[in-house]
């Protein structure tokens, strides 16, 4: 990825992984992503905010080459995640006479994740401001998004705020301003990173409104010049509001199940009510996340394997339940051969969900028409659920 200039003074020399398709082991990437690096040159001092994960370190390194730079004062670290932070000590390197400058908690973690020597730190704490020459940076605590350490860094002068992962979006592009496609890679990225932490969130929120910004910079994807747009974004998905939508995931051995969801789809549909529908033997996990962000109701649709639920459900719960999704009712699905214990499976899987269990549906082999008749029950009181939310 080129540099970019973004003001005066002030450049992108990060790096774009196109072909990543996995992070942490377990986030699908399907658009890649990047690593976005800062280089803010006062009259007085150079100072990186942020640097790039170590695969793609050359990158920034030949981004310096090309602006020239032959110092760097400090080295900013929002945030210690080695995606962000872990070419840091090939900085140091190169430029020794730099210091890393953040928080205490920072730099803790980042002498056991890098095992940078301690006299390489400028601690820093709220508010404390760093004079580049013309240039001023200002630190504010923005913990657990998602990470206990994080900090936004705030250039004064040009109204910059660079938050690290907050407001980030995994893609990898050449036009880090299209704000226009935004929507759907950042709304998968928080759903991803930022959901379980939502009231931190909307606490970081509103500690960050307070500041006069003209231009969000985030350490993924793309770079906001119209920051009300994804600052909005994040007010919507971090409330407890739900909106008029059932998910629908399921799973189906030999057949009942699918009936069962397909069925029960088209009963909620018919009754005004969105339905996302997910066969979770194909289904991408980000997509579902997404969805789950506003879903005011999940159906799990599941066969009994051996006496509780098919594991591919059971997938989902786990998720469900890390993700802390804020969806206000959960119902249950199933068909079983001889014995089953699902429901209450299904309740020991998700104990951070505060969902209300509204009327399983759970039967003994094929549906047959009594069944179907519960599926219609089952859609009517879902419909009476969202309605007892205004939602319909």
């Amino acid at each position: 990825m080129a540099v970019i200039k973004i003001k005066e003074g002030v450049y992108f020399v990060g790096a774009n992984h196109w072909d990543r398709r996995l992070f942490d082991e377990l986030i699908p990437l399907p658009d890649g992503t990047s690593y976005n690096a800062y280089l803010v040159v006062g009259k007085e001092k150079i100072a990186l905010i942020d640097t790039v994960d170590p695969q793609t370190k050359q990158q920034l390194f030949d981004n310096l080459k090309e602006l020239d730079v032959k110092k760097i004062d400090y080295v900013i670290s929002n945030h210690a995640e080695q995606d962000h932070s872990g070419v840091i000590p090939d900085v140091l390197e190169k430029y020794p006479e730099a210091k890393v400058v953040t928080n205490e908690k920072c730099k803790v973690m980042l002498m056991d994740l890098l095992l940078i020597p301690e006299e390489k730190f400028i601690v820093i704490k709220e508010k404390d401001v760093l004079d580049l020459g013309g240039k001023t940076l200002e630190f504010y605590m923005i913990p657990w998004v998602h990470w206990p350490e994080t900090m936004a860094t705030y250039l004064k002068e040009d109204k910059i705020l660079f938050p690290c992962d907050m407001f980030g979006s995994h893609i990898a592009t050449s036009d880090i301003f299209d704000e226009e496609h935004f929507y759907i890679p950042a709304k998968r990225y928080y759903a991803e990173i930022m959901s379980p932490f939502r009231n931190n969130v909307r606490n970081n929120l509103e500690k960050i409104k307070k500041l006069d910004i003209e231009i969000i910079a985030p350490s993924h994807g793309y770079i906001y010049k119209e920051p009300q747009k994804i600052i909005s974004a994040y007010e919507d998905w971090s409330s407890e509001n739900v909106k008029n939508k059932v998910i629908i995931a399921y799973v189906s051995m030999h057949g009942s199940t699918q009936k069962m969801a397909e069925y029960l789809r088209e009963e909620i549909i018919k009754r005004g009510i969105k339905v996302d529908f997910f066969n979770l033997t194909v289904t991408d996990t980000g997509v579902l996340a997404m969805s789950l962000i506003d879903a005011a109701t999940l159906v799990i649709a599941a066969p009994t394997t051996l006496t509780g639920i098919h594991p591919k459900a059971a997938y989902v719960l786990y998720l469900a339940n890390l993700l802390r999704i804020k969806t206000k009712f959960l119902s249950i699905i199933s068909s079983y051969g001889w014995a089953e214990k699902t429901l209450d499976v299904v309740k020991s899987l998700v104990p951070n969900v505060k969902a209300e269990i509204v009327y399983p549906v759970i039967t003994k082999g094929y549906p047959k028409e009594k069944d179907f008749k519960e599926l219609e029950k089952l859609a009517d009181e879902i419909l009476a659920k969202h309605k007892s939310l205004n939602l319909v």
